[in-house]
């Protein structure tokens, strides 16, 4: 066999710097770290959590099992340095009773809420608001920014219920903070 000629014409192969070679895959995605378990230990109310995204009409969804409450897939998870971690459950179902959120109305400025972690972990947070729109008056942005103080939005129906639409009227949201 024949030795390969050098890449140009005098060149000591053996004293060419050594290049290293990097895979050209981008890096792995940081994993996510989930809400797994809720827990409104003021309302005695401890609640698996479930990823849930968009219904066809755009609406989130809400886990069938008014006992379960859903977080929004495509916002803040727990390990995000900014964003709202949306969690939202059923009020009441008129076969099932009484939601996991039935008390949500409830809850007090300084309340605890904590979130079991799909890292092991528990975070504790704190209730800062509570507060009551009519359904087309939720300011949306807010409820769902991926911008600002991490934190954790709670979202269920409240108000009166409409009997023609078969729907409550209002939406409660509470939003709390992590205890550092």
């Amino acid at each position: 066999t024949t030795d390969a000629a050098p890449a140009w014409p005098g060149a000591d192969v053996a004293a060419l710097p050594v290049v290293p070679i990097r895979s050209g895959a981008p890096a792995p995605a940081p994993a996510l770290v989930t809400p797994q378990a809720l827990r409104l230990p003021t309302l005695g109310v401890s609640a698996e959590v479930v990823p849930v995204g968009l219904r066809p009409d755009g609406e989130v969804e809400v886990p069938a099992d008014v006992r379960t409450v859903g977080w929004y897939r495509y916002g803040a998870d727990l390990a995000a340095d900014a964003g709202s971690v949306v969690v939202v459950g059923h009020v009441d179902n008129t076969s099932q009773g009484p939601g996991a959120f039935w008390g949500l109305r409830t809850l007090e400025v300084g309340d605890p809420v904590s979130v079991q972690a799909s890292d092991g972990s528990t975070r504790t947070f704190t209730v800062v608001a509570r507060e009551q729109w009519s359904k087309g008056e939720v300011p949306l942005d807010r409820v769902f920014s991926a911008g600002g103080q991490p934190r954790l939005t709670l979202v269920t129906c409240g108000g009166s219920f409409d009997g023609s639409r078969a729907s409550y009227r209002d939406n409660v949201v509470v939003t709390a903070v992590e205890q550092s």
